[in-house]
């Protein structure tokens, strides 16, 4: 008899066949019912929720002007309103991203009184009509608003209807998506990286810039990218606060809107730019929102 026949190896196989024999268990009891029936009813609004918002996209695609497609789209009108649209949602992302980054850090690193009442009002252009938007920004911007009157009569700059106020409202609207993924980020970052480098004799913002900030790049590339992807699809607090003016202020949405009335074959060619530019984000950003565990 080898020391493998011995009671310990009993006790070992029994112990063994109880393991095996629990997760036998467990997967028989594992509940499957999310996988193999789904109850009526919630089966149906499920249904008719998916196609409520599939439909409207299915019959933008259906009733899109394929032959003319590229006549459209190469037309100087949607050139203009393209390239503007990139350049101005390209500087509000970069906005964003200067001014985002730094809230963020104070919002998710800092203790201070009212942070919450911070964090609200940081997040209050999410939920905020965008057409109030624009009104709020000349409120406070315009010729005669509460900092634009200083802007105007001490550097000359006037901000609405103009080139630089459609990056002002898009940034406006775009700096949120950019504060809360970025907070996010930092809140799962482990904050002890910066502590030991600040023990090491780096100072705060060092310890920020060579420690905390490639740990939360990933946080940023997908802020900067939702930021960017609603700045591009702007259209309240832009036509409220800079206008529709063709090769200054008309961007791509306002472009749809106006040519919906008087060419719709155009403005369904301009949609489906934007749509391609929606399903872009969302298959870049499928690692981060759509993983499964």
């Amino acid at each position: 008899m080898t020391e493998l026949d011995g009671p310990g190896a009993v006790t070992g196989a029994a112990a063994g066949g109880d393991t095996c024999g629990g997760g036998s268990r467990r997967r028989r009891d594992r509940p499957a019912g999310g996988r193999r029936g789904v109850p009526l009813p919630l089966l149906l609004p499920a249904l008719v929720g998916l196609a409520f918002l599939l439909l409207p996209l299915a019959a933008l695609l259906v009733r899109a002007p394929w032959r003319s497609l590229p006549e459209q789209l190469t037309s100087p009108e949607v050139w203009d309103a393209l390239r503007l649209s990139l350049i101005c949602a390209s500087a509000a992302t970069a906005v964003s991203v200067v001014l985002g980054v730094p809230l963020a850090w104070l919002l998710a690193r800092t203790e201070f009184p009212g942070r919450g009442f911070v964090r609200a009002l940081v997040t209050l252009p999410l939920v905020l009509p965008p057409v109030v938007g624009g009104v709020a920004l000349l409120l406070a911007l315009g010729r005669n608003g509460i900092v634009g009157q200083w802007l105007d009569s001490w550097f000359g700059i006037t901000l609405p209807f103009t080139t630089a106020g459609v990056v002002v409202a898009e940034s406006f609207v775009a700096l949120p998506f950019l504060v809360i993924s970025v907070e996010g980020t930092l809140r799962a970052a482990n904050p002890r990286f910066e502590e030991a480098a600040m023990t090491l004799g780096a100072s705060r913002f060092t310890a920020f810039r060579r420690v905390t900030l490639p740990l939360i790049m990933p946080g940023i590339a997908a802020g900067s990218v939702l930021a960017w992807a609603r700045a591009l699809g702007e259209f309240g607090a832009t036509i409220t606060f800079a206008g529709n003016f063709p090769g200054r202020t008309q961007t791509m949405p306002l472009a749809v809107y106006l040519a919906l009335q008087s060419d719709p074959a155009a403005a369904i060619a301009l949609s489906l730019v934007l749509l391609a530019v929606s399903v872009a984000v969302l298959a870049g950003l499928r690692d981060r929102w759509m993983s499964t565990t």
